[in-house]
């Protein structure tokens, strides 16, 4: 080879090497610029239709974008397809298949937002001349309407890819084939209970390249898939570091991104999980919107395939270890004998007709959970628990109590004040239970009870929550109202 051939050579690779070396600070810059392009007229996860459908007719007015109605929902409701770009390789990215799952419909408008901005014009125009882009937010807008898992059939869209039983699904079957979509983002959320196995990092984003059969083959298609992940992870894990978990990849034939794998369409699905101090999943919504620009652009330039599958299979599997709050080791006194136990409590939410939600806790398990982790954990060894009692004094509603000094009933280990008329709802923001002038302690142990330390209350569990009594300024999402 003469010296003019291996200087090209050397020249072409610093050209990659360039490339390669330039996208890690892109991701930073959008990850440091994200609140430019979040969506600010979605702030919570629970939102219907009727949200999203000016911010539609806004993409309608943009000659860059096209929006295009592909069907509609069994009560009517329209589903719309948003297209830009220029490529010959089309991208799918579909959201809400199940109507509780919201939070990357969020992100797809905030990746929107960023596709019509002015800032990163360069690298936008580049990745917009090799792809083209198809978005169809909300696939489910009328289990969206009601915050639930599946459509008003009661059909898990999810599981209708062969049969085609519902419209949604008929829709999204058509939409892939009309493009014969080269790529598909099946975008969705997953429990805030699982981790990253063996350690106590929620995941609160797991990546899975779906299997086409039962025996869990890799061909060309979902290799792709597979190292488009890879590239995901990498940019992801400086953001979320241990926080990446990869789903359960069992076939499941009646599924569509295992059924869009064997259709020829590279599927990534992508589960916002849970994130700590997130209720809404803000901060998820933000990964989200990194983690799927990132593989945008990895495909646009065709890096994703200089990428090793081995690490995808590096990533952790999908662990369900998690617990709200756990306590360890605490002395637990039944039947005049002492026991040593540990609590793992979960804080349930329980959905109102106005999307409006409260938390309901329960104790998921007791005894030995020393392989379980909590977004809360206390060592509550040398603590001795003790049921919270009802407070003597009966009030005669919410606004006299409001005078009182919680934090003193607290102290004196009182988890429940009987009201003569209690609040025509089921929970209450004072961080103590109301219950009716009727009510009994209940027999089995609740989530409402202290620990007590060489005779002193020092914390209090209210409905789930843990209390430091020793601290001016404490915070219980919710009690309960007992009627």
């Amino acid at each position: 080879m003469n010296f003019k051939n291996i200087s090209c050579l050397l020249f072409l690779f610093g050209i990659i090497s360039l490339g390669s070396a330039q996208k890690k600070p892109l991701y930073a810059k959008l990850y440091s610029s994200y609140e430019n392009f979040k969506e600010e007229s979605i702030e919570k996860r629970r939102f219907t239709r009727a949200k999203i459908q000016p911010l539609i007719e806004e993409f309608k007015k943009n000659r860059d974008f096209k929006v295009t109605k592909v069907g509609e929902s069994i009560q009517g409701r329209p589903l719309e397809l948003i297209s830009i770009g220029q490529g010959e390789l089309d991208i799918f990215l579909w959201s809400q298949m199940h109507g509780d799952e919201s939070t990357a419909t969020m992100a797809i408008f905030d990746i929107l937002n960023f596709l019509d901005s002015r800032e990163f014009s360069e690298v936008k125009n580049e990745l917009l001349a090799k792809v083209k882009l198809h978005f169809l937010p909300m696939v489910n807008p009328d289990g969206a309407q009601r915050f639930q898992r599946r459509n008003l059939l009661g059909v898990d869209i999810n599981r209708d890819a062969l049969r085609l039983q519902s419209p949604e699904s008929k829709t999204l079957k058509r939409v892939r084939d009309s493009l014969e979509a080269d790529f598909g983002f099946n975008l969705h959320d997953q429990s805030t209970y699982y981790n990253a196995e063996r350690t106590p990092k929620p995941a609160s984003i797991s990546y899975l390249a779906p299997a086409y059969n039962y025996e869990k083959s890799i061909n060309k298609v979902r290799g792709d898939a597979m190292r488009v992940i890879v590239q995901m992870n990498d940019i992801i894990q400086k953001y979320a570091p241990g926080q990446v978990g990869r789903y359960n990849d069992d076939f499941e034939p009646r599924a569509f991104g295992d059924n869009m794998q064997k259709w020829g369409t590279s599927t990534i699905l992508i589960e916002s999980g849970g994130y700590p101090n997130d209720p809404e999943k803000q901060e998820i919504r933000k990964l989200n919107f990194v983690s799927i620009l990132a593989a945008l652009f990895s495909i646009a330039q065709e890096d994703y395939q200089n990428a090793d599958i081995s690490s995808y299979e590096a990533i952790p599997n999908n662990d369900r270890n998690l617990f709200d709050l756990k306590l360890e080791g605490l002395s637990y006194e039944l039947l005049g004998e002492e026991y040593i136990l540990d609590l793992g409590i979960n804080q349930e939410e329980i959905q109102n007709e106005n999307l409006d939600y409260f938390y309901d806790s329960y104790i998921s398990d007791r005894g030995d959970l020393s392989t379980y982790y909590g977004y809360k954990e206390l060592d509550a060894t040398g603590y001795k628990l003790i049921k919270g009692k009802v407070y003597p004094e009966t009030f005669a509603n919410s606004g006299q109590l409001e005078e009182e000094n919680i934090s003193e009933i607290l102290k004196q280990g009182y988890a429940y004040i009987r009201l003569k008329e209690l609040p025509r709802q089921e929970f209450t923001k004072l961080p103590i239970n109301l219950v009716a002038e009727d009510f009994q302690l209940p027999e089995n142990l609740e989530p409402n009870f202290f620990l007590e330390k060489d005779g002193k209350l020092n914390y209090a569990v209210i409905n789930g929550f843990l209390v430091d009594l020793f601290k001016k300024d404490f915070q219980v999402e919710n009690a309960i109202i007992i009627d």
